[in-house]
């Protein structure tokens, strides 16, 4: 980094701190209870701050990683300030803790994108300076920025862990690894895609070696996102894994994230399975739709950014090519549509988050148009790996293999479940101009000040309850 980028982006964190704070003031004066989820991980961490660390509430279904986090932040700051009294864990105090970890997860994706995107000279300071704040701002994330949630200090691990593997630093990526699975177990998902980057890393060059060995066959020597490109990988893919030498040269680089999965799997044994706490709210099934879901929540988040003229007429080009191709995706999107929906009890119930009334003004409005929907998915589908094309196959399929983990086990549609793989997604497609992050960051910005506004001013009560309810993600 240049001093004069130095300086800028200094300045950048510190206006987007101040700016945070601000906010954070607001919606603090207004909730000073916990609220939502809060009512149970606000005593829990109250708890570790007094030292009760075998105390623990059964209705938490996440690790203490949150929570040994504020503690272990909490007591220097306790130390050098002097501090005492129900200040030192009160409710605002363990809320400023994601205060931090978003400032973190500004820095975390600059360095993300400068390391991806590095070779690309066209990239000037100010575009990679201004995606990463753009994202740090991304609405979902940056509203739990302001509670006391796992998703910020999650986030921050997990984009961590990322960063190292880029940089071949395994072994602590794994550590960090570690440190994203103590905030929400679902991040052993993301452990094993740095895992699957390595070796996707490991076919491509053997891809390339046995290509340059074939010199009348016209191949490329990156294997190419396609369909046929698919279909002509897979006869390698099974010469590679006959042999010895591979399978070892593939265990030698990712024993650290093996011997993690490892740790998960005694966890698991021991546990009994991957929910803690409360595990009737957290079924696991197979809920095909929750990718299609996201690929639509997507598409509409990174509109400003992934859509363009040029790529609806290559999408309307590959229908009139491939129609047989896309018959097929329909019918299959049909299929998982029609056996595979599942509707957890809390978004038909609870009217305080924003998918309650998705799903009652849209998919709710007619068993049809779930259905109806199918042609939207297919686009995104087209839209998401289009907007990937930079990236080799084999990366892909680990990226695609490990959002589907993420996301159709999940009973519960759940917008913050989509921060990690939206922001893993982004962070890996070309830098949008300067015009479209400046649209990117004008959505995100009207999304936060509407979802704050709506928050803070936008009370209601329930019937036969005095407490002050709020909309939120």
């Amino acid at each position: 980094m240049e001093r004069f980028e130095v300086y800028i982006f200094t300045a950048l964190c510190s206006v987007n701190f101040l700016i945070s704070c601000l906010l954070f003031s607001k919606i603090t004066r207004e909730q000073r209870d916990p609220y939502m989820d809060e009512i149970f991980h606000v005593p829990q961490a109250q708890k570790y701050c007094e030292g009760k660390f075998t105390e623990w509430d059964p209705m938490i279904t996440t690790l203490p990683g949150l929570y040994l986090a504020s503690v272990g932040l909490i007591r220097p700051v306790v130390w050098l300030a002097d501090l005492k009294g129900r200040v030192v864990c009160s409710t605002a105090m363990l809320r400023f803790i994601n205060l931090l970890f978003n400032s973190g997860n500004l820095y975390i994706l600059y360095l993300i994108i400068c390391k991806l995107h590095m070779k690309d000279k066209s990239r000037s300071a100010s575009r990679r300076m201004f995606s990463a704040l753009v994202l740090s701002t991304f609405p979902v994330l940056y509203f739990f920025t302001f509670l006391y949630y796992t998703d910020s200090g999650s986030t921050f691990f997990t984009l961590f862990m990322y960063l190292m593997a880029l940089y071949g630093c395994h072994k602590v990526a794994a550590l960090l690894g570690v440190c994203a699975v103590l905030f929400r177990q679902t991040n052993i998902i993301w452990v094993a895609f740095c895992a699957g980057m390595v070796v996707a890393q490991k076919l491509d060059e053997t891809w390339r070696i046995d290509q340059s060995k074939k010199r009348d066959e016209k191949l490329p020597s990156q294997v190419p996102l396609t369909v046929t490109g698919v279909i002509r990988v897979m006869r390698f893919l099974l010469d590679f894994l006959k042999s010895p030498n591979n399978i070892k040269a593939v265990v030698s680089s990712t024993w650290p994230y093996i011997a993690v999965a490892i740790g998960f799997v005694f966890f698991l044994v021991l546990n009994e399975g991957i929910v803690i706490g409360d595990r009737s709210s957290h079924e696991a099934c197979l809920n095909f739709p929750q990718f299609f879901y996201f690929l639509s929540f997507t598409l509409i988040f990174s509109l400003s950014t992934s859509l363009s003229y040029q790529r609806a007429v290559r999408f309307l080009q590959s229908l009139k090519k491939q129609p047989l191709v896309y018959s097929f995706l329909m019918l299959t999107f049909l299929f998982l549509i029609w056996k595979f929906t599942f509707v957890h009890k809390y978004l038909l119930a609870d009217n305080r988050h924003f998918p309650f009334y998705v799903w009652k003004n849209i998919f709710r409005r007619h068993d049809a148009v779930r259905y109806l929907l199918v042609p939207g998915y297919v686009f995104a589908t087209w839209n998401f790996l289009d907007t990937l094309r930079s990236k080799s196959l084999f990366w892909c399929l680990a990226f695609c293999a490990c959002l589907v983990a993420a996301t159709v086990p999940q009973k519960l549609l759940e917008f913050r479940y989509f921060i990690i793989p939206y922001l893993l997604y982004r962070v890996n497609i070309p830098v949008p101009s300067l015009p479209r992050l400046f649209l990117e960051f004008s959505l995100y910005t009207m999304v936060n000040a509407a979802t704050v506004y709506i928050f803070i001013y936008k009370t209601f009560q329930w019937p036969n309850n005095t407490a002050v309810q709020r909309f939120m993600w």
